[in-house]
């Protein structure tokens, strides 16, 4: 069984942050310790929300007594998620520090919850720039959506061939980009979106449907399937292609509703593929 560590957001209704990647992670019989940055009653999209941040000291104090109990020793992956303010980001990295020194081979994977199209940054340039020098350098893989991969790289991202140049700018041994216009390739039609997994000797694009309307949660819920795969040693092309396919049942399972659906879906039945890019530059 492995074991996971995931610091992210946490809501009391609807599937967003905590509530969206842990269903990916499970769903391999992994052992979770969860650690919430921020405690809300509902993504801050709704017309009314509460909540606030957890203390950073208390954040500590939580994180030493799971230590204590021993329920920190061979953890295999650390995934972690929105980050309320440059602090928690700075907390987060030396917690992350702390276990990759007793767990060397520790898949550390960073979903730089940023902002996104159209609106651009939702956090302040403080915390934006706290997560990709602190935590991005630490990543073995990061899964930004397309406005991150452009602000962390400060390059264009326009299509996958752009996506693939900004994810090797940044020198992550793997990014997954999210949400990448798929148009200006004569084999896709613009109609498509693609995820794009990339490292310095390859890369993966996976398309899919554009949806007019898709509910808040699934770069969560693409996170955590995708580092559920990826501790399980499938290839980047497999987990890819899983863990697209997975978010894609969950927005089909979501029709009409303004929550993503999460729970109870069989995220095995991996349905689409994910084809390697040749044709364009690196």
């Amino acid at each position: 069984m492995s074991r996971i560590l995931v610091i992210s957001s946490y809501v009391a209704h609807g599937a967003v942050g905590l509530q969206a990647a842990l269903p990916g992670l499970q769903r391999r019989n992994a052992h979770i310790t969860a650690l919430p940055t921020i405690l809300l009653s509902n993504h801050p999209g709704y017309a009314r929300f509460a909540g606030s941040a957890v203390a950073i000291d208390q954040l500590q104090a939580m994180f030493e007594a799971i230590d204590a109990n021993g329920w920190l020793s061979g953890i295999d992956g650390v995934l972690t998620g929105y980050m309320p303010s440059a602090g928690h980001a700075v907390w987060a990295r030396s917690a992350i520090d702390r276990i990759a020194a007793r767990s060397p081979g520790v898949l550390i994977m960073i979903d730089p919850v940023l902002g996104d199209d159209p609106g651009g940054l939702y956090v302040d340039v403080a915390t934006a720039a706290a997560i990709r020098d602190r935590l991005v350098p630490a990543a073995s893989v990061i899964t930004p959506n397309r406005f991150e991969l452009a602000w962390l790289s400060g390059e264009p991202v326009s299509d996958p061939a752009s996506a693939i140049a900004a994810a090797r700018h940044l020198g992550v041994p793997r990014v997954a980009a999210t949400s990448i216009p798929a148009a200006a390739s004569s084999s896709l039609s613009p109609s498509l979106i693609a995820n794009v997994l990339v490292t310095a000797q390859t890369a993966w694009v996976s398309p899919v449907a554009k949806q007019p309307a898709v509910p808040h949660g699934t770069g969560d819920l693409f996170a955590g399937l995708l580092l559920s795969q990826l501790i399980a040693r499938r290839t980047d092309r497999e987990a890819l292609a899983a863990a697209t396919s997975g978010v894609e049942q969950a927005i089909a399972a979501s029709a009409g509703q303004t929550d993503l659906t999460v729970w109870g879906l069989d995220f095995e039945a991996t349905e689409l593929v994910a084809t390697e890019v040749t044709a364009w530059p690196s």
